[in-house]
């Protein structure tokens, strides 16, 4: 319902129109058109902010996962680097004992026939020195010919790395080339110092292939007797 009233101020009318709408039956009021667009506009701002909020809390959540991702990478990259590494370091291992191995076997690939023909060597040995007398003239074509076999098996050894351990009388004994066979007491050699040698040694390269075996003099006969005499007494 709408009340109109009329007022005059200063000749001139003015015309005031009031509407009052009534609420009838319990109806509620209806709002005019302005009131539904400022409604509308608060509601497009509240969701607006809302979807803000939601989007920085969700790039706050892709941050922090981006840098747990970041960190995972770091350390897988540093677990893998140090399996690299490892692996690397194994296969120069490998590479430097294959290396090794090949050139030991073309040292002493021939290690097996040179120790099968020391008895060879120490049988022509034998034979030259078991000459004497008239026998070196009545068999000299014979001990010629076991020369020359000994001189050029010799000559066989060296081409294949084979040396010879030739102690002489006097020589100190030395553990890692020479066999004592046996020792003896005696005055004019000193004690560990070879008297006597069997039978030659041999080298291939810089490994031994048969020590020499020799006799070493065990010192003065009088020491040798008077340790014995205590010996015995305890």
């Amino acid at each position: 319902m709408q009340d109109t009233s009329v007022n005059k101020t200063n000749g001139e009318e003015k015309v005031e129109v009031e509407t009052t709408t009534s609420v009838k039956d319990g109806s509620a009021p209806q709002s005019t058109d302005a009131d539904q667009t400022n409604g509308s506009g608060v509601e497009t701002q509240s969701a607006d902010y809302i979807d803000l909020l939601d989007a920085s809390s969700d790039g706050e959540s892709d941050g922090a996962e981006s840098e747990e991702k970041v960190e995972v990478t770091e350390e897988q990259f540093r677990e893998l680097n140090d399996r690299y590494m490892r692996a690397l370091a194994d296969a120069e291992n490998v590479r430097r004992r294959a290396e090794k191995d090949l050139r030991d076997v073309a040292k002493f690939h021939s290690t097996r026939l040179a120790r099968d023909l020391l008895p060879v060597h120490d049988n022509l040995k034998r034979a030259l020195a078991s000459v004497e007398g008239d026998e070196v003239t009545t068999a000299e074509s014979v001990i010629e010919g076991i020369q020359l076999t000994l001189k050029e098996l010799l000559k066989a050894f060296s081409a294949h790395g084979v040396e010879i351990i030739a102690p002489e009388h006097g020589d100190p004994f030395d553990s890692k080339l020479h066999e004592a066979m046996f020792q003896v007491p005696t005055d004019d050699v000193e004690v560990g110092k070879i008297l006597t040698v069997m039978t030659e040694g041999f080298m291939i390269h810089d490994r031994l292939l048969r020590p020499a075996q020799v006799g070493v003099s065990a010192g003065p006969t009088q020491k040798q007797e008077s340790s014995n005499t205590e010996s015995a007494e305890s």
